[in-house]
């Protein structure tokens, strides 16, 4: 079985349970969305864009999942010579564990989070992929991070360090 399968099913059962699961908290999940502003660590990409969707569940007021998909696009560099690096879109599936270091579930937070790059590019194919993060939570909904994401993929690597803007709310 390839690997993108296995993490695909690990994530649909990951998701199932979720979904499944009685919580007593009426605040236990959030949805938020935000916008990555990335740049590239290889010397083939200028820039990175990306939008993000993320559900959240908390296990407790300083610790929750988050399950993160959404649209990340490199924007490759002309590197003279009539040579010019094509753009590379992918689109992330990756699940994680947030902590805040406030009792209150608020203010600052270390994210970890793994999973699947699907790419869009022709023949980029699925990459594994790692994002550890740091940020912080307003009590308003405004959440500011900053990420290192990083995909594996054989000998090619499309890592960028990026600023998620991003607005959540409870379900």
């Amino acid at each position: 079985m390839k690997l993108s399968t296995k993490l695909m099913a690990s994530a649909a059962a990951a998701l199932a349970i979720f979904f499944t699961t009685n919580v007593s908290a009426q605040d236990s999940r959030k949805f938020g969305i935000g916008v990555n502003l990335g740049v590239p660590t290889s010397d083939f990409y200028n820039f990175a864009i990306g939008a993000d969707a993320r559900l959240q569940f908390d296990v407790s007021k300083q610790i929750s999942i988050p399950v993160t998909t959404g649209y990340t696009h490199l924007i490759g560099k002309d590197l003279g010579n009539n040579v010019k690096v094509s753009d590379f879109g992918y689109i992330p599936l990756k699940a994680g564990v947030k902590v805040f270091f406030d009792e209150s579930g608020s203010g600052v937070y270390g994210l970890g989070e793994v999973g699947a790059a699907f790419g869009v590019t022709n023949g980029a194919g699925t990459s594994f992929l790692y994002s550890p993060a740091l940020g912080y939570a307003f009590s308003n909904g405004l959440d500011l991070g900053i990420k290192y994401e990083g995909l594996s993929k054989g000998s090619g690597n499309q890592n960028q360090v990026a600023l998620r803007i991003a607005y959540g709310f409870k379900l």
